[in-house]
């Protein structure tokens, strides 16, 4: 019996991209000696997207769909798509093309071969603005410095799990999930397949530079806390440069001399004000997660689907 290969797409706007990657994957199974399922995960799109995804689905047995109800984010379409999938392994990939489908191949093989995990790295894209780039390089460096985690420069989202894999991944509930993070901390047999990224087909990037930083952030509180203990040793080396201008305060009082410098004073004050405010926006982010997970909440809202009950 031929097994089973899920591949978990998100899908955000992207009803130009429906038909060719579906097809491509389509092009690269014919090839191979398995089956196949494709599950497109609207993530509340404004377009035609899952008006696409309905049409297409409707000419074949293996196209299924989630639609949410609104836009969660592609976190959690791809952990939704992942909570829907039952191959033998899940692949995950985007919808734009930059994922070629022609890798898959080589992942099932690493998969045979008895890697639980075949994750991907993006080789340097020359195509890219220099300040994408350099986004991309600082996002990596300041993940591995914050967190518990190692990150490849590079990673993304575009990976084999072993179904055991996925069910692990299943009992996860995190509202704010940083998969690439979380791949790497389960640990199982894990491979790297370097690939060059192909254009995309069509729209634009959805992550932004904000969106970068906000993946940073939610990827170092998520694995760590060495923010918090920064703030505390940057607490302790700044009170004790405070304790060095001391002896200077005391010789000018009791000599007399007049102590200068309004506005380094007040120079002074905003810094420390500002590095207050850093601090406990830090600390307020950890007690916001905390927060947040304590509600309780679904991770995500299916509106309708076409996957039957398994």
């Amino acid at each position: 019996m031929k097994k089973l290969i899920s591949i978990v797409i998100p899908a955000y706007n992207e009803a130009d991209n429906i038909f060719v990657i579906a097809e491509s994957i389509k092009r690269v199974f014919s090839t191979l000696n398995y089956n196949y399922e494709i599950i497109l995960v609207d993530d509340g799109s404004a377009d035609h997207t899952l008006e696409k995804i309905s049409e297409y689905a409707a000419t074949s047995d293996n196209i299924f769909f989630l639609e949410f109800s609104k836009n969660f984010g592609h976190q959690l379409a791809v952990k939704a798509g992942m909570d829907h999938a039952f191959g033998d392994c899940v692949i995950s990939m985007d919808c734009d093309m930059q994922h070629p489908p022609e890798l898959i191949p080589d992942m099932l093989k690493k998969w045979e071969e008895g890697f639980e995990v075949v994750y991907t790295i993006r080789a340097d894209d020359k195509n890219l603005s220099k300040g994408k780039r350099s986004s991309s390089s600082l996002f990596y460096k300041m993940l591995n410095w914050l967190s518990d985690i190692e990150l490849e420069p590079g990673a993304a989202d575009f990976r084999l799990l072993d179904q055991k894999v996925v069910n692990v991944f299943r009992n996860f509930h995190e509202n704010e999930p940083f998969l690439r993070g979380l791949v790497k901390w389960l640990g199982f047999k894990q491979i790297a397949i370097r690939y060059n990224p192909a254009s995309r087909f069509s729209g634009k990037s959805k992550y932004t530079f904000k969106k970068m930083v906000n993946l940073a952030l939610h990827g170092v509180t998520s694995f760590s806390i060495k923010p918090l203990y920064s703030a505390v040793y940057l607490g302790f080396i700044l009170s004790l440069a405070s304790v060095l201008y001391i002896p200077y305060v005391v010789y000018a009082f009791v000599n007399n001399v007049e102590v200068s410098g309004w506005a380094s004073v007040i120079m002074t004050i905003v810094f420390f004000g500002g590095l207050q405010l850093i601090i406990l926006g830090i600390i307020g982010i950890y007690v916001g997660k905390m927060f947040m997970q304590t509600k309780n909440r679904p991770n995500y809202i299916i509106r309708s689907t076409n996957i039957p009950v398994r």
